[in-house]
């Protein structure tokens, strides 16, 4: 099979015939650019669409250097210092790189900068300071001995992040560019007639691929050029003093330094927002938004398509943000990590089509002797696979430097299975939905919808040890046959728990915004949320679920998890866990010791009713509870495997109570799933490991199938 189609090549100079032979072996009908490559007409010709990447914010360095004083900024904070006397230096720029960012004393520093003692948390008044330009020193004049002193300051961003990764990481030698702030109305107004310009010197492009709009994720680097500070989904950038006037202007109060800084935080998504932060999010999505809707206009003036890539400068653009839809974009791009990644950019609302860019990039970190991409595209496709089958994208492709992938024709060969199958998938599927189980899982956290899918991320797609273990959940959930809602507390205190729910699930650390910290101090949350499930609701806590000490306890919901977690201050009391010796629905396809990351330590029984699953160290790592007609299910954590996304499906189930509609579309082996299209006469088994899988099918109606797969297999069958 090689159908053509849905799918876009990068492409570069110098390459033509071979480009005409990926073309054809990858079935590739659309060409595009990447950042430091162009398109031959010859290459163009070969398409049925033409992608150019479009900056709207850099680039143009001869405006940038010659209107230096509307560059965008960002809020620092300096190092802590302690005070050893009465006076204590400061010197601001310590561990940042001095090509990346420069102070900002062009607007008075006594207005835009704040020194705080870290110690009091109280703010030194401006004359109680000075600053030393040439040595960029802030000299406290009267300090108090022994605490600890910031400086929160403006600065310029003298070179554009996204740019100086590629630097680093392709060792390009390039001039730096500048960003440049559209909030000034002369800056604004040169973006608008440069757009123009541009779709005039282009006229044989068809989509216009924005990277991104105008403010780039917050990603600072240190004095040694690495990453000091990233946060894909931060609003670093967008600040700026004429920001902050007409924020001041519109919401009626004024923002201070440390509402960006936040104790050297930075708004962390990991940090319940503040109402501050929440009210620059919304101001800021708005101006960007309405912007973005005037360059979008224009390009459709112009008979072609806007593209936006979820990534680099999206801040103010997330798809799930309440302005999004009035940007009137065709289309979103985004590069697919995991099965999460995918998830976040195939449900995104208000648009015709999504295209996901795959792993590996052709890049020179994986492109390199010694280097296996063959090894990271299976592993990007076997998570992503699982979540286009239940929530498609409609086109793929991948990016960086083509030049450098033709030197793995192992590679190559790969890449066109990959594309075969995923144009197999719109084959089969016949543009329907998949089967989903008849109730909705929704994940609780302080963010709810405006940040579907996008919980427990750093930056995209990336490994931390501290996330792993809650991060897998999501992956997990990205291929199940459920419908998947994003939920926050005012959700519940305003509107209650919608009745097609039939699962709240609440993972994370404690007083992250995950977790939910004071939000489970409101006694409308609590009480709505106990009252549903006596009512026969589901829920399941991971980690350190409805956490936050108050009137002596530690999980909120101890009631209704049946356990409760020792943090030193009730170690007097006793505590008995018993491990239950009957074999539970939940366990019954678990032979091996369960993986639960980092886990979880102290979490102990609190009554005799509650059933304790599993233990470690004499911990409980999973309990099962009822409460009223409701059941609650504790995990110690779950990172993403086959075995443990079967351990949460049976859980999901159990914990609704509708153990008996788990075998439909079901699998005995749990390497293998199985994604059905009712409308559509059809379903599909897949192999989500390494090695040859035989595996049992339920089909809906109660009869089976015996399948054997091939590793990484998959296979078709009518229904």
């Amino acid at each position: 099979m090689n159908d053509k189609g849905r799918v876009t090549l990068p492409a570069e100079e110098g390459l033509e015939s071979e480009i005409a032979t990926i073309i054809d072996r990858w079935g590739a009908d659309a060409v595009r650019d990447s950042d430091g490559t162009k398109l031959t007409p010859e290459v163009k010709n070969m398409a049925n669409k033409v992608y150019s990447k479009y900056f709207f914010t850099r680039g143009d360095q001869e405006w940038a250097k010659a209107n230096l004083d509307e560059r965008q900024h960002f809020y620092l904070m300096s190092e802590p210092v302690t005070a050893r006397a009465n006076h204590v230096d400061i010197p601001i720029m310590t561990g940042y790189f001095d090509q990346q960012v420069s102070p900002d004393t062009d607007h008075d520093i006594k207005t835009w900068w704040e020194v705080i003692d870290r110690t009091t948390g109280e703010t030194v008044a401006p004359e109680q300071w000075t600053y030393e330009q040439d040595a960029k020193v802030v000299t406290v004049l009267e300090a108090n001995k022994w605490h600890i002193y910031t400086v929160s300051f403006l600065a310029y961003q003298l070179w554009d992040p996204v740019h100086m990764y590629n630097h680093v990481t392709n060792k390009w030698d390039t001039e730096h560019h500048i960003p440049y702030d559209p909030r000034y109305p002369k800056t604004r107004k040169h973006i608008i007639k440069h757009l123009k310009k541009w779709l005039d010197e282009h006229e044989d492009t068809n989509v216009v691929r924005i990277t991104t709009f105008f403010y780039n994720f917050t990603l600072v680097f240190n004095d040694a050029a690495q990453q000091k500070y990233v946060d894909w989904f931060g609003y670093g950038a967008t600040v700026s003093p004429l920001a902050l006037q007409a924020f001041e202007k519109e919401k009626g109060y004024k923002l201070h330094p440390e509402d960006f800084v936040d104790e050297g935080y930075y708004n962390s998504p990991f940090r319940t927002p503040s109402t501050a932060f929440l009210d620059w999010i919304d101001f800021q999505q708005r101006f960007i938004s309405e912007l973005a809707k005037e360059c979008v206009d224009i390009i459709h003036d112009y008979g072609k398509e806007a593209m936006m890539f979820l990534g680099d400068h999206w801040a103010g653009t997330e798809p799930y943000g309440k302005y999004f839809k009035n940007i009137g974009l065709d289309a979103v791009v985004g590069s697919v990590g995991d099965g999460v990644t995918l998830r976040m950019i195939s449900d995104v609302p208000h648009v015709k089509y999504t295209e996901g860019r795959f792993l590996p990039y052709f890049f020179p970190d994986t492109f390199k002797e010694g280097g296996n991409p063959v090894e990271e595209a299976n592993q990007n496709w076997l998570q992503a696979r699982r979540a286009i089958l239940q929530s498609p994208i409609q086109r793929m492709g991948y990016g960086g430097y083509l030049s450098l992938a033709l030197k793995f024709p192992d590679f190559v060969d790969r890449v066109e299975e990959i594309t075969n199958e995923f144009r197999q998938i719109h084959l089969k599927s016949k543009e329907t939905s998949s089967y989903k189980a008849p109730f909705k899982i929704a994940i609780l956290n302080s963010w709810g919808g405006t940040r579907k899918w996008m919980s427990h991320h750093v930056h995209h797609a990336i490994w931390y040890k501290q996330c792993y273990s809650y991060y897998g959940i999501l992956e997990s959930l990205s291929g199940m046959p459920f419908d998947v809602e994003f939920i926050s507390f005012d959700d519940i205190k305003n509107n209650g728990i919608s009745d097609d729910i039939g699962v709240i699930i609440n993972a994370g650390d404690a007083y992250t915004s995950w977790s939910g910290g004071e939000a489970w101090l409101d006694q409308k949350v609590v009480s709505t949320i106990k009252e549903w499930i006596d009512q026969g609701g589901g829920f399941i806590g991971v980690g350190e679920p409805t956490a936050c000490e108050f009137q002596g306890r530690f999980f909120q919901l101890s009631d209704v998890l049946g356990v409760q977690k020792e943090i030193g201050f009730s170690l007097n009391t006793d505590k008995y866990n018993s491990l239950s010796h009957e074999k539970h629905f939940i366990l019954e396809e678990n032979d091996n010791p369960i993986d639960f990351g980092e886990g979880m330590k102290y979490v102990y029984q609190t009554n005799q009713d509650t059933m304790v699953l599993d233990m470690v160290d004499s911990d409980v790592t999973i309990a099962a509870n009822q409460f009223g007609s409701g059941r609650s299910v504790y995990l110690a954590g779950l990172p993403f495997s086959p075995e443990n996304t079967r351990l949460l499906l049976r859980a999901i189930y159990w914990v609704a109570s509708k153990e008996s509609l788990m075998k439909k579309w079901y699998t005995s082996n749990v390497q293998t799933e199985c994604v059905a299209y009712p409308e559509a006469h059809s379903f599909v088994a897949i192999n989500n490991s390494y090695d040859i899988q035989q595996t049992t099918v339920w089909k809906e109606d109660g009869t089976t199938v015996e399948i054997t797969l091939e590793p990484m297999g998959y296979e078709w069958f009518e229904i």
